[in-house]
């Protein structure tokens, strides 16, 4: 077992938060045991975060923050710590996500990860590999915060109508999924098309992409691939890619219509089904 005291709090963003937080429980007085009750979390929990064997949560930094009066400094370093676990290609796209005025995204396989549900985005994350799946969860719900924001980036997301016929983690998962993209129907800042299967050949065939607008920095277009991300801001590759956005939207279903659709998969592909003798069945 790792002891705190061999922690270098310069090694890593998750190093520094379990260094502070025992820093800051010793200073207050209290055991593991004693804060984790405070913290309505395990003593084991404490001491797991402290040795950096544990992510810690935006939930467990707001409470230590609350116990130890530590004027918010666990909720703000929260961020980073998360920030870090991302694979490595991928901690731009999360710091872009977090500066970008507008989000302007394409998808054809999966639900955008800025609006999955965990037990979505579990299912996503758990093909092939399940090895710290809940922390690696964890993670990418943690890009997500950006969505409470008080300037918050307007969304908007275009998805393929196969998407949603697309059975990720059950019939279950994928009803709350649904239901959950239908949360944001009157919320102005994300604005969900589906684009459906009549639409066609249409300009998005190469492939899903992303584009991120700032308030004083150039556009740039993000595309993805295994294990890889590319992030570029060649104009006329940012160019090309917004005249195709335009024209994705141009032949998606409006707002109205696209949440109407998936209202209706969410009750007749994903709701309850009855037997023949009128029961329902899982």
């Amino acid at each position: 077992m790792t002891h705190i005291n061999a922690l270098d709090p310069g090694a890593s963003p998750l190093d520094y938060y379990g260094f502070e937080l025992r820093r800051h429980r010793e200073a207050a007085g209290l055991t593991q045991r004693q804060l984790g009750d405070i913290l309505n979390y395990t003593g084991s929990l404490v001491g797991q975060i402290e040795t950096a064997r544990k992510l810690p949560t935006p939930e467990f930094s707001e409470r230590a923050d609350a116990a130890l009066g530590t004027d918010g400094m666990f909720s703000r370093l929260v961020e980073l710590v998360l920030r870090s676990r991302l694979p490595a290609w991928f901690q731009q796209v999360a710091e872009l996500e977090g500066r970008a005025t507008e989000i302007s995204t394409f998808q054809t396989h999966a639900i955008h990860g800025l609006l999955q549900t965990p037990q979505y985005a579990r299912a996503v994350l758990g093909v092939l590999d399940d090895t710290d799946l809940e922390d690696r969860t964890a993670v990418r719900l943690a890009r997500q915060r950006i969505l409470e924001k008080g300037q918050a980036a307007v969304i908007w997301m275009v998805i393929s109508e196969s998407v949603l016929y697309q059975e990720v983690g059950g019939r279950e998962t994928m009803r709350g999924q649904l239901a959950h993209l239908l949360a944001f129907e009157r919320i102005p800042a994300v604005n969900i098309q589906v684009l459906p299967f009549s639409a066609g050949a249409h300009a998005g065939m190469q492939g899903s992409f992303t584009l991120f607008r700032f308030a004083s920095d150039a556009a740039i277009v993000y595309t993805e691939g295994y294990g890889s991300g590319h992030p570029a801001a060649n104009p006329d590759t940012v160019k090309d890619c917004s005249l195709r956005y335009d024209h994705l939207q141009a032949a998606a279903l409006s707002l109205r219509d696209s949440a109407e659709l998936i209202r209706r998969l969410m009750e007749e592909r994903y709701g309850e089904q009855r037997a023949f003798g009128g029961d329902s069945v899982a």
